[in-house]
């Protein structure tokens, strides 16, 4: 690695607390970059260029300092990171008086250097991994290529991965602030989560994938485990989130296609549990699996051809919400008369006229299992479609279903 003046500077400032003589730190020439003498620095060091050609700790008295350009007595020692000489860090005084710190002085700034090393392999390491996790996304290359990245990361695109859409609102008036707020995430996710890859995608969305636990497969309790392990992340988020999100995760899939595609089921996940609970912050894929299924049928004009009896049944009672809200509820207490009337507090009376009004809006029969099957279907696509969907539906054909 090389030192710059940042790093020398700091190492001249932790260096000198703990000893009552200058200290200047050389580059890789024997440049001055930092020194407790700030008229020292820019200067050529010639103790440190000894000390670089000898790859060995320079000791100067006054003599030899006689001798050598601009030098002054003192003790200079190269300093190495992982083997490789990058610099010389130097301590100014009589040899007898400053050579019990030499030692002192190396090692503090060798552990500055190590650490500044590490964090540079992890940030580039991250930058390597968001950048991994982007071409997943984007499919630009291809997947035995996909697959030699991902082993040189480390990452086995054998095991199960599940994405983790984390979608920021409030931030289209300030996108600065959605990205502050996204890398802020992904700092914390680097403390807590290192094992997670993650993207920005933009300035309101990461995506993370997790490798899900063999166990939990093997053992059918993937729903729960992933539940588990959607609280604890959403935990980890609200810790830096200044702004409100929404987290979905998508099914979990092996190999390099599985990627692409739980990430696509993560965003249905977002959408339809964005639609049916609203209130709520996180949705699994596993808790809203039908719906999130038949989403993929919410667009086109088999959607239309779908949602036409809910479409007739909407303009039938306007603004009342009545009748939809009882077929909801009809569904949710598995067509029982008696719990359907009682979670909605009415008569049984009301709620057999009600079901007519259902059979006679939308020209189907909740007793004959197709017609019953097709409206769930309706209800369920209808969830799950995109803003303005709903709004097209009347432009489906005019032919009804059989009354």
């Amino acid at each position: 690695m090389m030192i710059d003046a940042r790093l020398a500077t700091e190492i001249v400032a932790r260096t000198v607390e703990v000893m009552p003589f200058d200290v200047n730190v050389m580059d890789a020439h024997g440049v001055i970059l930092a020194s407790s003498d700030a008229a020292r620095v820019g200067e050529i060091h010639a103790g440190a260029q000894l000390a670089l050609a000898r790859a060995r700790a320079v000791e100067i008295d006054d003599a030899m300092a006689a001798n050598l350009s601009g030098a002054r007595p003192g003790i200079n020692l190269p300093l190495s990171v992982r083997g490789k000489v990058c610099g010389v860090i130097g301590v100014t005084g009589e040899p007898d008086a400053v050579r019990g710190f030499g030692e002192l002085l190396r090692v503090t700034a060798e552990l500055i250097l190590e650490r500044e090393q590490l964090t540079v392999e992890l940030r580039r390491n991250a930058r390597h991994r968001e950048e991994f996790v982007l071409q997943l996304l984007r499919r630009t290359a291809a997947a035995a290529e996909l697959e030699a990245w991902a082993g040189r990361l480390g990452i086995d695109v054998r095991l199960a991965h599940a994405a983790i859409v984390c979608r920021l609102s409030g931030v289209d008036a300030d996108p600065e602030a959605g990205v502050g707020q996204i890398e802020a995430m992904q700092s914390q996710l680097a403390n807590e989560w290192p094992q997670l890859l993650s993207a920005k995608t933009s300035y309101r969305e990461l995506v993370m994938f997790e490798a899900i636990d063999a166990r939990a497969v093997r053992d059918g309790a993937l729903a729960t485990h992933a539940g588990k392990r959607l609280a604890a992340l959403e935990g980890t988020l609200r810790k830096v989130a200044t702004q409100p999100f929404a987290l979905a995760l998508g099914i979990a899939l092996d190999g390099i296609d599985g990627f692409e595609r739980s990430y696509q089921c993560a965003l249905a996940t977002l959408r339809v549990g964005a639609a049916r609970t609203p209130q709520q912050a996180a949705y699994s894929y596993y808790d809203f699996v039908l719906p999130v299924l038949l989403s993929a049928l919410s667009q086109g004009w088999q959607a239309r051809q779908l949602r036409l009896p809910l479409t007739r049944l909407l303009a039938r009672e306007r603004r009342s919400g009545a009748l939809l809200d009882t077929l909801k509820a009809w569904y949710a207490n598995d067509g029982h008369p008696g719990a359907t009337a009682q979670a909605l507090g009415i008569h049984r009376n009301t709620l057999d006229y009600r079901l007519q009004q259902i059979r006679d809006a939308t020209g189907l029969d909740l007793g004959a299992i197709d017609d019953r099957l097709w409206l769930y279907i309706a209800l369920q696509t209808m969830a799950g479609c995109r803003d303005g969907d709903e709004s097209r539906d009347g432009d489906a054909d005019d032919r009804h279903p059989a009354s």
